[in-house]
């Protein structure tokens, strides 16, 4: 049915230039003739809180500890602002990557933001594709107020100066309804991948967690460890506090600086990636004077091993390279292993290992977030073999024994890359009019499309939790 799909028969130029040619029929009228923004505050606090992602648009946020109560810094959600379904919600000092989207949900959302409400003759559904397309995206970076990307705001104003394509009503109907059967199909294809990479990650942990706990060599005579999740050890090797087998075991800075324009990086959990630190587009910075203030304290150094100890993605590892003069934030732990005793790769893939994070996740302390305190992590039991040869040799081998795993895992992620790649484009090309989906529409069968969970993997992308409420 996609692959049948063609232009409209007529197009003409649409007023204001950077929109190109739209089907003739349909007409252009600015945001602020569409929508109408809302400052209705919460009284109570209770209501259930929102939150925005650049890739799943409004989402219900829970506790991670599945208790009652919000997912959030902030001692009071009283003043918060109301959202009802169908409104139109703004993260402003994020929209310019896409962080809107239109609410199914009622609840309450940061005071950071800015809630809409639709008029008459428009489909919210309709814009939360057309807002959130590339070529929108990038009208409303070139229309927020700022000096630097990091830094940019969509103000109302802005916002209402913006051009909207406006379709007949039930054309937009037919839109909206088309879409949420395409993006419904794309989604079960990429949930079915989804569930292969799980199996796929369940065999690679088991393989980590065999060869740190066990060694390469099958016939190797145990021991004991004295650790019920550890189990039988190698008689040769030793299990030790962690604190003994690194010079440095802390967390980045709890009193973070103010943020700047530009200076030098402040990073945090959101730049672990692949089990690398890497460097981020939208990094936040701080200045000169409170890097050198923090450097007194810690500076983290290339072959340094981070874990995330603080949120949902608590035990993601990474280890550092050289990118450069950077600090951290008070979410990630740094250890960084004797050379004499542990050979950092081998500390980095323990720290992976299925058993530990299932031990990490046993102990976690909740409070607003899940969390474990960095005297846990000091004193996390390691079993390591007595020679650094030995923690090389499992790293190595182990390195072999994952290559088809870690090869089937790319492949699929890739796959579900495309797939993600290819909804972004049909999306936009059906609402920005070089498709007609109108005949389409009316022969599609009546099924829901699936819902985007609240705990997927892609929230975690999104500013440090709390981020928001904290910049209120």
């Amino acid at each position: 049915m996609i692959a049948d799909l063609k232009p409209y028969a007529k197009y003409r130029q649409a007023e204001g230039g950077w929109l190109g040619e739209i089907p003739s029929h349909w007409t252009i009228r600015r945001m602020k003739y569409v929508v109408r923004e809302i400052n209705d505050r919460s009284t109570s606090g209770k209501e259930q809180l929102l939150r925005i992602s650049q890739f799943t648009g409004v989402t219900q946020r829970h506790r991670a500890d599945g208790l009652d109560g919000p997912d959030t810094r902030a001692e009071s959600l009283v003043g918060y602002k109301r959202v009802e379904p169908d409104d139109l919600v703004i993260n402003i000092m994020l929209a310019w990557n896409g962080s809107m989207g239109v609410s199914r949900y009622a609840g309450i959302a940061s005071p950071a933001y800015c809630v809409y409400r639709f008029g008459q003759d428009v489909h919210p559904w309709y814009f939360h594709n057309l807002l959130r397309s590339p070529d929108y995206k990038a009208r409303i970076k070139a229309s927020s107020t700022g000096v630097v990307e990091s830094r940019l705001r969509l103000y109302s104003d802005d916002l209402g100066r913006i051009e909207a394509m406006l379709p007949p009503p039930a054309e937009q109907a037919a839109i909206v309804r088309f879409l949420d059967w395409a993006s419904g199909s794309l989604e079960r294809a990429i949930r079915a991948k989804r569930k292969v990479i799980a199996l796929l990650n369940e065999q690679k942990q088991a393989i980590i967690h065999r060869a740190v706990t066990r060694g390469l060599d099958p016939s190797v005579r145990l021991k004991p460890s004295g650790i019920p999740w550890l189990g039988d050890i190698p008689q040769h090797w030793d299990v030790i506090p962690l604190k003994r087998t690194c010079s440095l075991v802390r967390d980045g800075t709890h009193l973070p600086p103010a943020r700047t324009p530009t200076g030098f990086p402040l990073l945090s959990v959101r730049n672990m990636v692949g089990g690398r630190l890497v460097r981020r587009p939208d990094d936040s910075f701080i200045s000169k004077t409170d890097f050198d203030m923090l450097n007194r304290s810690f500076v983290v150094r290339p072959q340094d091993v981070l874990m995330a100890i603080v949120g949902a993605t608590l035990g993601k590892v990474a280890v550092v390279e050289d990118i450069g003069p950077f600090q951290l934030q008070r979410s990630v732990s740094i250890l960084r292993p004797r050379p004499e005793v542990m050979a950092y790769p081998f500390l980095a893939t323990f720290l992976r290992s299925a058993g530990l994070q299932e031990h990490l996740w046993k102990s976690v302390a909740f409070s607003a977030q899940p969390g474990i305190y960095l005297g846990f992590v000091a004193n996390i039991p390691v079993p390591i073999p007595r020679t650094i040869a030995e923690q090389v040799a499992i790293c190595n081998g182990l390195q072999l024994e994952l290559a088809p795993v870690d090869t089937a895992l790319s492949r699929m992620e890739r796959e579900i890359d495309l797939l993600r790649e290819y909804r972004t484009r049909l999306v936009a090309d059906v609402v920005t009019g070089k498709l007609d989906v109108r005949e389409a529409a009316g022969r599609l069968p009546d099924e829901a499309p699936p819902d985007i969970a609240d705990d997927d993997p892609y929230l975690d992308e999104e500013t440090e939790p709390g981020d928001e409420e904290a910049a209120a």
